[in-house]
């Protein structure tokens, strides 16, 4: 459990580094968008970011930043695999899980998802383009992390001798 809670703070310090550079991350999207000639649909999936990433980006820094967004879920679906393999769940930690993994499946639609105080990251967007084009996107990370630190709290919570049997 300890290595979960460890895995999970470093993909925190990471997704902070990103945090900060919201903005750089907004107009990377926004170039790779106008790029591929597809500015009328949102930006709805990790699938969708890859492939902007892989085909329409023309510049260090947007690679680097869509790179780093990209690694974050990685890290989030390795995560998910090794919550998996810790405990063996009840209908609680296994629903969490499932919507983890639901989250971070490259092909889901991401579009309604929004993160909800105390996260600001779609404050930060205008109403347009936190409504209509990055608003799941920019809200999938602190949704995800929400999700797993409740699956952590709700872990703990369970009896030590479901844990040892799940080890």
């Amino acid at each position: 459990m300890n290595e979960v809670k460890e895995a999970l703070r470093n993909i925190e310090q990471n997704y902070k580094l990103f945090l900060q550079q919201q903005f750089t991350f907004i107009a990377a999207l926004q170039h790779t968008r106008e790029n591929a000639h597809d500015l009328i649909r949102p930006v709805a999936s990790i699938s969708q970011v890859q492939s902007y990433m892989d085909h329409y980006c023309n510049n260090t820094t947007d690679r680097r930043i869509l790179n780093m967004f990209l690694n974050i879920c990685s890290d989030l679906s390795r995560l998910c695999q090794k919550l998996e393999a810790v405990h063996s769940g009840n209908n609680v930690t296994n629903g969490i899980l499932e919507r983890c993994k639901l989250l971070l499946s490259h092909s889901n639609d991401l579009s309604a998802i929004r993160a909800k105080y105390p996260h600001d990251v779609v404050n930060h967007l205008s109403c347009n383009e936190a409504k209509n084009h990055y608003g799941g996107v920019v809200s999938l990370i602190p949704v995800v992390l929400d999700c797993m630190k409740e699956w952590v709290t709700h872990t703990e919570k369970l009896p030590q001798r479901v844990l040892q049997n799940a080890n």
